[in-house]
């Protein structure tokens, strides 16, 4: 995917005050509009007009865009790292970039997620809008309920018409066997309303931090557990991790790398819904080092002769 820089593509620099981007916008669209040039590519280099302005003339969008910093170029290969946008808090209620399907991929993997909204336009005693923000937990966190404090980023234009960030903490109850994607309302905590309404909500969708050694399936935990080929062939109870601590379980005998066991109960379980484990055995063959390693692998092969790919022959 192809990084944009759309303070480049505006002319403008990074530090440009609020109220200077739609002139460039203006400038840009006259000079590029297909209804008025004609030139090959106008209208393609009309689009990347239309996007920045989309992004950098909404303070939220133009805020979390600005967290990628100065260092890429136009043109570059880019990939956002995962839950970049965490923290950040936005408003409006609809999906964000509507109407606009003819946007870069660059905008839609930063912008397509219902977390970037568009603004509800103000009406007498309306409702205020819902913010919406995404927040990081962990594993166990997630696994055991928890109550955290979290600093989220909201983006203002101050009286200088500059861009800046305004950070405020919340107190949020983590519920026991949230999952990812899941969201938690604050009620009344979104922007004030208009004419006497009440204020919007606070909405916070659950992303899930990396485990080193568990991964989350919506209320599934899966595991790979490393076992010596002679625990796989002849069997063995042993010990296994769970987020609520070590427990026992029984490898039967003559499993394959891939088998997967089921731990009932030990996922991701709230009141009404519970989650399981899933054990996927993975054989760890011993290096042969030594001479006499490298005879018992021999007489293991004259023992017990076998052609694991005997399935591929015809093909």
């Amino acid at each position: 995917m192809e990084y944009k820089d759309y303070y480049k593509i505006l002319g403008l620099e990074r530090d440009v005050a609020q109220d200077k981007i739609k002139q460039a916008y203006r400038k840009m669209a006259r000079k590029f509009h297909p209804d008025i040039n004609k030139d090959p590519g106008a209208e393609e280099k009309f689009k990347e007009v239309s996007e920045s302005y989309e992004v950098l003339n909404d303070p939220e969008k133009r805020a979390a865009y600005d967290k990628f910093g100065s260092n890429w170029k136009q043109g570059q290969d880019f990939h956002p790292p995962p839950n970049w946008d965490a923290g950040f808090e936005f408003s409006g209620a609809g999906p964000a970039g509507q109407g606009q399907t003819d946007f870069s991929d660059f905008f839609s993997q930063l912008f397509g997620s219902g977390q970037f909204r568009q603004s509800r336009t103000a009406s007498f005693a309306s409702t205020g809008d819902d913010q919406h923000a995404r927040i990081l937990i962990t594993l166990m966190e997630a696994w055991q309920g928890a109550q955290k404090t979290f600093t989220l980023t909201k983006p203002e234009i101050n009286a200088q018409g500059q861009l800046i960030n305004r950070q405020h903490t919340i107190t949020v109850t983590i519920p026991k066997g949230v999952t990812e994607g899941q969201r938690i309302r604050l009620q009344g905590q979104g922007l004030s309303g208009h004419g006497g309404g009440r204020h919007g909500d606070l909405y916070l969708e659950i992303s899930l931090e990396r485990h080193p050694l568990f991964t989350a399936d919506k209320r599934d935990i899966h595991l790979t557990l490393p076992v010596t080929p002679w625990e796989a062939a002849l069997g063995q109870t042993t010990e296994c991790p769970t987020l609520g601590g070590q427990v026992k379980i029984n490898i039967p005998a003559n499993s394959q790398s891939g088998r997967k066991l089921r731990l009932k109960g030990r996922g991701l379980c709230s009141a009404t819904h519970n989650g399981d484990q899933i054990v996927t055995l993975q054989i760890v063959i011993p290096e042969a080092k030594t001479e006499k390693e490298k005879e018992f692998y021999r007489q293991m092969a004259s023992t017990m002769p076998m052609n694991p790919r005997q399935f591929m022959r015809g093909y």
